[in-house]
Order: C-alpha cells, then sequence, then structure tokens
C-alpha cells in the first residue's frame, strides 16, 4: 500500500478555512483537524519562515497522484511554499486495516490496487487508531493488550463523516481521538489485529447483532 500516505498539514489557525476549502474541492473530503501550538526554538523557526502562533493541524489520507494534485494548488492557490504560510508533508503508510475502512478514508479517490507493502529498513512503525472519544480506553487496552506500552491521543473534529455510513453502515461522531502507538516492527500486525477485533467496526457489528438477538428473544411470539 506504498502509494497512500497520511497528509499532515500545519497552518496558523486564522489560514485554516481555506485550506479546509481547497481540500474538499480537491475531493478530500474526510479530515482530522485538531488545535496545536509551535514549541520549536526561535532559531528553527526564522529557518524555516515561521512564526510562533496558534497552529491548526489536519490529517488527510491520499494518494501519490492525488498528493500531486494538491500540492500544486497549495502553490498555486494558497503559496504554502512562502515563507511563513506553513508546511504540508505526507507519510507512507504500510497497511490499513479493513477495505471498507480504506473506502472510507479515501471517498471518491479511485482505490489502489497494490497490496499491503512492508517499509523497509524500520524497527520501529507508528499505528494511527481513529476512534470515537468513549472509546478510546477501548482501544488503549486492545493494543496494551497486543503488547503496546502506551499511546499519545489527539482530540480532533472530524469532517467528511456522513460517508461512514455509506461505506461502513453505521453513523459515527464527529469527535474524534486520534491514538498513536510506536511499536517495534515485529509487533505491528499483532497490536493492529486487537485493536480491530476488540475495538473495531467487527465489535460493534457484532454487539448490535447480540441486541437484535435479545430483542427478538423477549417478542411474543403469535400462535
Amino acid at each position: 500500500m506504498s502509494d497512500v500516505y497520511i497528509m499532515t498539514t500545519i497552518i496558523d489557525r486564522k489560514n485554516s478555512k481555506k485550506y479546509i476549502d481547497l481540500y474538499k474541492k480537491d475531493k478530500l473530503e474526510v479530515m482530522y483537524i485538531t488545535l496545536g501550538e509551535g514549541t520549536a526554538r526561535g532559531d528553527i523557526l526564522d529557518y524555516l519562515g515561521l512564526e510562533a502562533s496558534e497552529k491548526m493541524v489536519i490529517f488527510n489520507f491520499v494518494q501519490q497522484h492525488d498528493w500531486m494534485l494538491t500540492k500544486k494548488n497549495l502553490q498555486r492557490k494558497l503559496q504554502i511554499d512562502a515563507p511563513g504560510e506553513g508546511i504540508a508533508f505526507l507519510v507512507p503508510l504500510s497497511s490499513i486495516g479493513g477495505k471498507r475502512t480504506l473506502q472510507f478514508l479515501l471517498d471518491r479517490q479511485e482505490l489502489p490496487e497494490s497490496e499491503e507493502s512492508t517499509l523497509k529498513d524500520t524497527t520501529y512503525e507508528l499505528i494511527v487508531a481513529i476512534a470515537d472519544q468513549e472509546n478510546l480506553e477501548m482501544v488503549m487496552d486492545a493494543a496494551r493488550g497486543a503488547g503496546a506500552y502506551g499511546g499519545t491521543v489527539i482530540h480532533a473534529k472530524g469532517t467528511g463523516m456522513e460517508y461512514a455510513e455509506k461505506y461502513l453502515g453505521v453513523t459515527i461522531a464527529a469527535e474524534k481521538a486520534m491514538i498513536f502507538i510506536v511499536t517495534k516492527k515485529d509487533q505491528k500486525n499483532s497490536i493492529m489485529k486487537a485493536i480491530m477485533e476488540q475495538a473495531g467496526m467487527q465489535e460493534e457489528l457484532q454487539e448490535l447483532l447480540d441486541e437484535l438477538k435479545d430483542s427478538l428473544g423477549d417478542m411474543e411470539m403469535p400462535e
């Protein structure tokens, strides 16, 4: 899945609307948006042409050809390459838990045909789990049970959540928790599997089936 990336954009909060509007025009509907604050030293800010200010961080999921178009629009329409305008960068994904999840994250983008790939020469990898706020502990319990030591949580607002019902069959809340877990490479698959089985869509569907069975069991059958 070397063609799929997490795109991260860090910009001044006052400029966030024009970036969000641009991404929606580029068909990047599903976004996770959170607030941030720069902590870099003054000399680093000077080198990057940035000022110390309140930031907006936007996460998207993109493919290489979509990134090339968006990158061009960022440069031409928003001048992101000018000093002080912000930064945007990609982080490659080696796998995503489930085809329907991939369809949701890449809504209106043509799905890649490539299989799951393995990142080369890595000792540690980053797992990103996105969940409703109330399911945060469920995700972390599953991850710890599979060997994870802990994680970092970012509280974000999701956009494009209406597409979840189309691809996942459920309605999900806009307020999200993004859990970042750094793990050894050989533990990644077991941790991802545990999260998917214990806190993923399969768990929610099973709970719905159990509730349905209980409801049917309580009904009086006609004679």
